[in-house]
C-alpha cells in the first residue's frame, strides 16, 4: 500500500508525535503507516482523512504489483 501521509503531515507541518497525538495513536503507528508497514483501521483512515482534509482514497491507494497486473490481462 502506497500513501500520501508523509506528504500531508509536511504540508501541515506536524511531526510525526503531533500527528499521532491528534488521531490517537502511537509515534511509531504512524512512523509504520509512513512506510507503508501497516493498513490503517476504517476509523483511523478517516480520522487522518478529516484532519487533511482529503479523502480517504487520496490519501491511502492500494498499489498494484506488476504480476497482478499481467494475471489481469490474460484474463481480459
Amino acid at each position: 500500500m502506497i500513501n500520501k501521509l508523509k506528504e500531508h503531515r509536511h504540508a501541515y507541518e506536524l511531526t510525526q508525535n503531533q500527528l499521532a497525538e491528534l488521531v490517537h495513536v502511537s509515534q511509531r503507528t504512524i512512523i509504520s503507516l509512513e512506510k507503508g508497514q501497516y493498513k490503517p483501521s476504517i476509523l483511523l483512515a478517516y480520522r487522518l482523512a478529516l484532519l487533511f482534509n482529503t479523502s480517504i482514497e487520496d490519501l491511502f491507494c492500494l498499489e498494484k504489483n506488476k504480476h497482478q497486473e499481467d494475471l489481469e490481462r490474460e484474463n481480459l
